[in-house]
């Protein structure tokens, strides 16, 4: 599916990488090694790489991960993409400084799995950055899955993520695009969590 969806030269989701990992990217240290899960067509794996980050993007998608290199050869950058299935990929254990995941929707039998995979992949004092739909999102009608069992809250947060320290965490209602007023609303949860 998400090969069909690629199939474009216009990047679906833009090539601007996400406001939150924005925010979040100056707390990592300089050249953190970086793990992004369903990085798509590249525009957060490319952004980090232009702060001098050792990125990683795994994707399903091999078309998505083409664009992805495409983009950073453009943007002068490097990256490392690795075409797997997210179910099957194996997190090296204690070798990433983050871990990021972005509008990546997974039922709970596969999230909860991930996470435990994400939680040992991290070193200590690493950081997990997500943002995703929650369950709220579907009487936006915006976008994104209505399966409650695909979207997150706090609280599935709280249990998926056991150990780490929630420095964020937070539903709010945004526009999809948030540098462009006249997108419509979502409604996402947003961690930033830190591995002791």
């Amino acid at each position: 599916m998400w090969d069909d969806r690629y199939a474009t030269d216009e990047y679906r989701f833009g090539t601007t990488p996400n406001r939150f990992l924005v925010e979040c990217a100056p707390l990592l240290p300089p050249g953190a090694k970086v793990l992004s899960l369903g990085e798509g067509e590249g525009r957060n794996a490319v952004y980090l790489a232009g702060l001098g980050f050792d990125v990683t993007a795994v994707d399903c998608s091999a078309v998505g991960l083409a664009k992805a290199r495409r983009l950073a050869r453009e943007r002068g950058v490097s990256i490392t993409t690795i075409v797997a299935n997210l179910n099957e990929y194996p997190i090296q254990p204690g070798a990433w400084d983050a871990i990021i995941n972005f509008f990546c929707h997974m039922p709970f039998a596969e999230r909860a799995p991930l996470h435990q995979r994400v939680i040992a992949g991290l070193k200590p004092g690493g950081a997990y950055i997500l943002e995703v739909f929650n369950p709220d999102q579907p009487q936006f009608g915006s976008g994104g899955p209505t399966d409650r069992d695909l979207l997150m809250s706090i609280d599935d947060t709280r249990r998926e993520l056991p150990g780490l320290d929630l420095r964020v965490a937070r539903e709010l209602t945004r526009r999809r695009d948030d540098d462009d007023p006249a997108t419509p609303l979502v409604s996402v949860l947003q961690v930033l969590a830190i591995r002791s």
